[in-house]
């Protein structure tokens, strides 16, 4: 019979009092703690709630800053899944989901000054795990401006 894996948070389910105490805290401290819960690991599916239904979710947050700059972002099922697996993988879970959507939108906030005309940013799957950059795509006869070009246009 092969040895049962347990997960971090079944180990953490079974902890009580005594296990506080043998851990180091002191008992009139873990006197003091009138519940002992545990939380589970947020999955997927949680963390792609978390980045567009509440109120101040990310996704919205970021809707209403490009708006400001007459710009409309759009992030892909694929892109939303993207980040949050990244925010599985770095165990960061969902502090780490708002670092990740800078760090993929930085060079596109830096450029938005110079876009003239309303435009669109679609963001993908290949956007988040830095295969692709994305791009400020121009609607209504907008000039095009990829992510990381304003440098290059202030030069010539």
């Amino acid at each position: 019979v092969g040895k049962k894996d347990h997960n971090l948070t079944d180990v953490f389910r079974q902890i009580e009092t005594g296990d506080l105490v043998k851990y180091g805290l002191i008992p009139e401290l873990v006197g003091r703690l009138p519940v002992i819960t545990v939380l589970e690991e947020l999955n997927e599916e949680a963390l792609i709630e978390i980045l567009t239904k509440p109120k101040n979710a990310i996704v919205r947050q970021y809707q209403v800053l490009f708006a400001m700059e007459d710009v409309d972002i759009e992030f892909t099922p694929e892109a939303l899944k993207a980040i949050a697996h990244q925010a599985i993988e770095r165990k960061t879970g969902a502090r780490g989901l708002r670092s990740i959507c800078e760090r993929v939108l930085q060079d596109v906030m830096y450029d938005l000054p110079e876009q003239k005309g309303p435009s669109t940013v679609t963001i993908r799957a290949t956007d988040i795990t830095g295969e692709t950059k994305p791009d400020i795509e121009p609607t209504d006869g907008a000039e095009a401006l990829p992510a990381g070009d304003a440098a290059s246009l202030q030069s010539a």
